[in-house]
């Protein structure tokens, strides 16, 4: 998990940020492979704002309980036409990113039982 977090170039597609009602955000690694991504959920920490991200799969398909997941930090930028734009960009530093995937598995943990109770 942690190598495919640190391959993966910091800027997302822009179209797919723009279109977050599907959740989805296309990222291009150094050799020129796109992997499309599932934004599962946002969170803040320290100031700095987060998201957990899995590949995207067919939960269908697959059958699996468990999925891969990366956590990146949200880095707002401005294109050259002055557009708002977000980077996802890999966390580097090891103890932070241990910290953030402890919250993501709690965050995630805590709205799949809210989801069981409803």
């Amino acid at each position: 998990m942690d190598d495919m977090q640190k391959d993966f170039s910091p800027a997302a597609d822009a179209d797919s940020i723009d279109d977050m009602a599907d959740d989805m955000i296309e990222m291009t690694d150094e050799e020129g492979n796109t992997t499309l991504f599932k934004i599962l959920d946002y969170f803040f920490y320290n100031g700095d704002e987060y998201a957990i991200l899995t590949d995207s799969i067919d939960e269908d398909t697959t059958g699996a309980d468990r999925v891969d997941c990366y956590v990146m930090k949200i880095v707002p930028t401005t294109d050259e036409s002055g557009e708002e734009l977000e980077e996802f960009v890999p966390v580097e530093d090891q103890k932070l990113e241990a910290k953030l995937m402890e919250i993501a598995t709690l965050k995630l943990n805590d709205d799949e039982q809210a989801d069981d109770e409803d």
